[in-house]
């Protein structure tokens, strides 16, 4: 009889461990395999408020949230391996990344980032490196990109473009001709503005090491088409990200890799967890042949 009464009293306190720490017993859970989960962010910042913005709190909680479910962050070139030439990666696999190249991301972000060993990368947009504090909010200086890849290898720097990250006559640069004074560009002159663009991007970045290989890319305003991938190939980009959400499997173009929006401070730290579940449950499967 009393040991049937320590085993009730084990089972009820059992139970109990689950109830209260549910992210523990789940933390072995498998969603997914053979897949990345490509996470994006914009600006880590406690005074500035914006539907791009979250702070330092909520963005180290979000990390911790997915550990304890457990995810696995990988960097863009463990990233680029599996994508070029099937490299096995670990399953629940999070590669994150920022765009806009935010100086936050120097001063919010790294430091968590940096603590926790949690590579990412940051799609910068290079025209800012040569007046960082020009632009509406600050951004990432060459020096700072410097000392962020010799402290810690994991974080990486592709591009955002070096100036089609605007808009003209309320069109993205990138994907449209542009007009001047009742004239608009020819094929081959918008053929080769965004080459030249494209190259001179990837060219400050390799000088400042921003990564091992500079070969990946961010559509700025997440727009693009047939044409822009192309071109962007041609200036020697290989992998490039959209803002459509989604899975990344090994199926999946190199030149449309979808990502998750993280960076909203309306997704709490427990979302993210959910958004990934829900982009698994409307993923289309492959048809079996």
């Amino acid at each position: 009889m009393k040991i049937k009464l320590i085993g009730k009293s084990m089972l009820i306190l059992l139970i109990a461990f689950m109830n209260f720490l549910p992210s523990l017993v789940r933390a072995k859970d498998v969603i997914y395999s053979n897949e990345v989960v490509v996470l994006v962010y914009h600006h880590i910042d406690d005074q500035v408020q914006g539907s791009v913005t979250i702070s330092t709190k909520l963005f180290e909680k979000q990390l911790e949230a997915m550990q304890r479910k457990g995810y696995h962050f990988i960097s863009i070139d463990e990233f680029k391996s599996f994508k070029s030439e099937g490299t096995s990666i670990p399953d629940n696999a999070v590669l994150v990344t920022f765009d806009d190249g935010y100086k936050s991301f120097y001063t919010n972000a790294f430091p968590i980032l940096k603590k926790m060993r949690i590579p990412a990368v940051n799609f910068v947009i290079t025209k800012d490196l040569d007046n960082p504090v020009g632009t509406l909010l600050p951004s990432l200086s060459r020096e700072e990109i410097k000392k962020m890849r010799k402290e810690f290898a994991g974080i990486d720097f592709q591009c955002h473009s070096d100036g089609l990250h605007a808009m003209s006559n309320g069109k993205p640069m990138l994907t449209n001709k542009i007009t001047q004074n009742g004239i608009t560009e020819t094929d081959d002159e918008f053929k080769q503005r965004v080459l030249n663009d494209t190259r001179m991007s990837l060219t400050k970045l390799i000088e400042l090491n921003g990564s091992k290989s500079v070969d990946s890319y961010a559509y700025p305003f997440g727009s693009y088409d047939d044409h822009t991938i192309t071109y962007l190939q041609e200036a020697g980009v290989k992998f490039a990200f959209t803002t459509k959400s989604g899975i990344t499997t090994k199926e999946t173009d190199p030149m449309q890799i979808p990502r998750i929006n993280a960076g909203s401070p309306f997704i709490r730290a427990h979302s993210i967890n959910n958004l990934i579940k829900q982009a698994k449950r409307h993923q289309i499967q492959p048809i079996q042949s």
